[in-house]
């Protein structure tokens, strides 16, 4: 008897196995069909991480140079993008040779904004030249541009003749300023910080304007660009068109600056109460005024002094005063009376006293070393961060661990750090790799990709349309 009813047991466990399965089967179908009214394809059955990258398949028809087009169509690239950049032969991108390090050898300059691009060298002012880019054009899905004004308009390759080649071809330019009054004027990484209202807004107040070490106008705007350009992709999956993306840097740098645009309005109607100077009855203008290094948030912060200070010009943090541990900041720092004291228990009360907040705090953390106070105000919650050196983030051990830094080889200069992908995705991996060598790829870029033969290729190449000019004669290029 015993042993039917274990007969009987397995075979109602099987049972039920067998009807769990039918309904996971079933969901799976109904997911994918549910997911194939929508347009999307059935979900991939291969591991996370191995069912290609984001931008698999997309051709990118790089005329980039300098930092703000090259930022762009990097991370493209390391979104999986197909990214084929295009430059003067013998010349390339002029940042191959500034602030050159290493004698005869890319810069640095180049090669951390181009790294995982393919290198095409082709003299557009050459009519085999021209032909080589109409098949480009015809092939490749976007194009982005950051030349001066009407500078790709000068070559032949006006919207009119892009989108007439290629319906779909969308063209993405970074410019200094949008439509308007300095539309043709030139534009480059600090005239955009400034024209943008960063500099007026950065530095102490009775200093001058100061633009800031990150590449806000030129970085920045790559990155927004590159975000435009995806979603134009995504458009054209409705529309079947391509169509223009313009970033102006100007506008780049106003929408990262956008919190002071924010302050300008509350200015209207009263003093900025939580800008330092308002606790030290300083008056204010018209206009938002610099403000050192307060937070400009809800949260009043400040650069504060560390240990070692007096030799290391990095040994400094960055101190919040949260509100919800205002409590846990009394008691660290050795003023508990602060809790419950009515000039200190509420943040209204604080803002007035700001100064003497913050310079009783930096005796505290005069006392520690930047990661000591890192170590103690984390585990109790409140925010603060270490200003870290270049050296510092070159050897963090953990931004090499995820990627975020990455050290790659180069055949002329060796081994060299460059920024990776500062997106990370599940589905996605990122492979970072070399900045290619000026015309590397030219051959395989003609053969394999525009489908030219041998002989057409070496009679290309005799035309001079890919190469170098001789020394003394003049010859202009894409």
């Amino acid at each position: 008897m015993a042993r039917r009813a274990k007969v009987k047991a397995k075979a109602r466990t099987a049972v039920k196995k067998s009807a769990g399965k039918k309904v996971m089967k079933l969901k799976a179908k109904k997911a994918a069909a549910k997911a194939a009214a929508n347009g999307l394809p059935r979900p991939s059955a291969k591991p996370w991480g191995q069912a290609g990258k984001a931008l698999d398949g997309v051709r990118i028809l790089d005329f980039t140079h300098v930092q703000s087009g090259p930022t762009c169509t990097q991370l493209l690239a390391y979104m999986g993008a197909d990214v084929i950049k295009v430059e003067r032969p013998g010349v390339g991108d002029i940042t191959r040779g500034q602030l050159r390090d290493v004698k005869g050898a890319d810069s640095l300059y180049f090669t951390m904004l181009n790294g995982s691009k393919r290198s095409i060298t082709i003299d557009s002012k050459h009519p085999k030249g021209k032909e080589i880019l109409d098949r480009l054009i015809k092939h490749c899905d976007v194009l982005v541009e950051n030349f001066a004004p009407g500078a790709l308009d000068r070559m032949g390759l006006t919207w009119e003749h892009i989108h007439k080649t290629n319906p779909r071809m969308i063209v993405a330019s970074v410019k200094g300023f949008g439509p308007g009054p300095y539309e043709d004027c030139k534009v480059y990484e600090n005239v955009a910080q400034c024209a943008g209202g960063a500099a007026s807004t950065t530095g102490f107040r009775d200093g001058p304007p100061l633009v800031t070490g990150a590449q806000i106008g030129d970085s920045g705007t790559g990155l927004h660009l590159a975000f435009g350009i995806v979603s134009a992709l995504y458009q054209r999956i409705r529309t079947g068109r391509g169509q223009r993306v313009l970033c102006a840097m100007q506008d780049g740098v106003l929408n990262l600056a956008r919190v002071k645009l924010r302050d300008q309005q509350r200015l209207g109607h009263g003093p900025l109460t939580e800008y330092s100077q308002h606790g030290e009855g300083i008056a204010f203008g018209q206009a938002v005024p610099r403000a050192g290094n307060d937070s400009g948030g809800g949260q009043p912060g400040w650069i504060l002094k560390c240990k070692g200070w007096e030799n290391d010009p990095d040994a400094y943090t960055y101190f919040i005063t949260q509100a919800p541990v205002w409590g846990a900041i009394c008691d660290i720092i050795g003023k508990p009376e602060w809790k419950t004291d009515p000039d200190y228990a509420t943040p209204p009360a604080r803002l007035p006293r700001l100064r003497h907040i913050f310079d009783t705090i930096e005796q505290w953390t005069m006392t520690k070393t930047k990661f000591e106070v890192m170590d103690i105000c984390n585990a109790v919650d409140i925010p603060v961060g270490p200003i870290l050196s270049m050296k510092e983030i070159a050897e963090e051990p953990s931004l090499r661990k995820t990627g975020t830094v990455v050290e790659v080889d180069h055949p002329t200069r060796g081994k060299y750090l460059t920024v990776g992908n500062p997106i990370k995705m599940s589905d996605s991996i990122t492979e970072v790799r070399r900045s290619p060598l000026l015309g590397e790829h030219t051959e395989e870029i003609l053969g394999k990709e525009l489908g030219y033969s041998k002989a057409e290729i070496a009679e290309i190449k005799g035309s001079g349309a890919i190469t170098a000019p001789e020394k003394g004669a003049r010859a202009e290029a894409a």
